[in-house]
């Protein structure tokens, strides 16, 4: 299988399957001389672990993260940092039934089609277990970002149709509520209608959006590697994640140029722009201003309904899958988003450093 490294010069490479005995991560091209212990990998973790609320899968895993390699002393060396997250979970024979059939919304049918094989137990590396590399990777980005002022904030902006205000936006609430909704009644709102799938044996969709601050302007390369593009390809590569938009999104369609254009001020000696329809990216590099995207993600496809599918054989059947499912994926994914915005922007950050002879003479210069 390829198709598990992401990056150019800060690489990650994610391995494992949900089932197997561990799910981890090797990150490569991280400079020397980064503070890191497995605390700061941790709390991000932490973020994303099953068991946290009602509304989360019930596997009740840890996720404890053990740094093998690229750490001496506390700070990062310049070599691959390794990192491992034993699975201690496992209840596998709930997954046994269907290696005979294909469960709808999931990866089975294609798994098959393409290797003419599959880890049938909880999705093998179609699972969103696979995240958790992505997730500690990513707080190895955002602690890289940090050392240069720039933050990567995301938060759920709805669930169903319940929207959050902003009027009532405190992030500090998103972190402590069971939707990750920075709205306290939102939040609530959404809690009853989670409730409500539940007992409908159903799940439910949302939004994520994600803000990237502090980002200088310059950041992205102009053709194949635009810093949206690059970001759709991270956000995409999520599972469960079927749209993803850059400020106004698909509204920019119905809008005028006129009322699309985000236009250029002098304040205080330097250019800004009076709105962000843009969402930061202008010809695919960043323009200063905050970097705001959005990631659409479907039901959760476990769902304990009779469905209709066909099994290996070529037959018509109905199923009522069994296992332990998160009714909603999004307040979990939160913390996915972000970590790949944060390896994205990183990575791209790195690649500038050499866009201008200027900048290598000054680098290079004693």
């Amino acid at each position: 299988m390829s198709g598990s490294t992401f990056g150019t010069i800060f690489k990650i490479t994610t391995w494992g399957e949900s089932h197997g005995a561990a799910i981890g991560v090797v990150v490569d091209g991280c400079p020397a001389g980064l503070a890191l212990c497995e605390a700061d990998i941790q709390k991000f973790l932490d973020r994303r672990k099953p068991g946290s609320s009602q509304f989360a899968t019930q596997r009740k895993e840890a996720d404890s993260v053990e740094l093998l390699s690229g750490i001496f002393e506390g700070t990062t060396t310049g070599t691959p940092i390794s990192m491992l997250i034993r699975n201690t979970s496992q209840r596998s024979a709930d997954y046994s039934e269907i290696a005979s059939y294909y469960r709808p919304g999931h990866a089975d049918y294609t798994f098959d089609q393409k290797y003419g094989f599959r880890d049938y137990r909880g999705g093998g590396r179609s699972s969103g277990r696979e995240t958790i590399g992505r997730v500690a990777a990513g707080a190895i980005a955002a602690k890289l970002l940090s050392e240069l002022g720039i933050t990567v904030t995301a938060y759920t902006e709805s669930i169903g149709d319940i929207q959050i205000s902003m009027e009532h936006f405190d992030l500090e609430e998103a972190r402590r509520n069971q939707t990750g909704m920075p709205d306290h009644a939102a939040s609530e709102r959404a809690e009853v209608y989670l409730k409500e799938c539940m007992q409908k044996l159903d799940s439910a969709g949302g939004v994520v959006v994600c803000r990237v601050q502090n980002l200088p302007a310059g950041i992205g390369e102009p053709v194949f590697d635009k810093l949206d593009a690059n970001l759709a390809k991270a956000i995409m590569s999520i599972g469960a994640v079927k749209a993803f938009a850059v400020g106004d999104g698909t509204n920019v369609s119905t809008a005028n140029g006129s009322t699309n254009n985000d236009c250029f001020r002098i304040n205080e000696g330097k250019i800004i722009k009076e709105t962000n329809h843009a969402g930061g990216i202008l010809g695919g590099i960043s323009d200063g201003s905050e970097v705001i995207l959005r990631a659409y993600f479907k039901p959760t496809p476990s769902i304990f309904q009779k469905q209709e599918t066909v099994n290996r054989s070529g037959e018509n059947i109905s199923i009522q899958i069994k296992g332990r499912h998160d009714p909603i994926i999004v307040p979990r994914a939160v913390v996915v988003v972000e970590a790949m915005t944060a390896l994205t922007v990183l990575d791209l950050l790195l690649q500038n450093m050499t866009s201008q002879v200027e900048k290598i003479k000054q680098f290079y210069t004693l």
